[in-house]
C-alpha cells in the first residue's frame, strides 16, 4: 500500500474549507439572529410611539374645545363658574 501524499493533502485543504464554511455560516446566522431581534424591538418601540404621537394628536384636536378648556380649568387651575357651588368632601381627606 503506497501512501499518497496529494491525495492527503488534497482532502485537508477540503475538509479546512468545509469548516471554515460551516463556522462562517454559523456565525452569520447567530448576526441574523439577533438582527432579527432587534428589528423587533425597533417595531415594538415604532408602535408605541405612534400610539403616543395619535393620541398627542387628539390631544392637539381637542385643546380647543371647550369642554377641554373647562375640564383644564377644573382641574389644574381650580376654576368654577360664577355662582356655581362648590362642594368638598372633607371626610375623605382625613382617612
Amino acid at each position: 500500500m503506497k501512501f499518497n501524499v496529494n491525495k492527503l493533502i488534497k482532502k485537508i485543504i477540503i475538509v479546512a474549507f468545509i469548516i471554515y464554511f460551516a463556522v462562517t455560516i454559523y456565525n452569520q446566522q447567530k448576526k441574523l439572529d439577533a438582527y432579527k431581534s432587534n428589528i423587533t424591538a425597533v417595531k415594538q418601540e415604532i408602535d408605541k410611539e405612534t400610539e403616543k404621537k395619535d393620541s398627542l394628536i387628539a390631544l392637539k384636536e381637542n385643546s380647543s374645545s371647550l369642554e377641554y378648556i373647562e375640564k383644564i380649568a377644573r382641574e389644574k387651575l381650580g376654576m368654577y363658574k360664577p355662582n356655581e357651588k362648590v362642594y368638598i368632601d372633607i371626610g375623605s381627606a382625613n382617612s
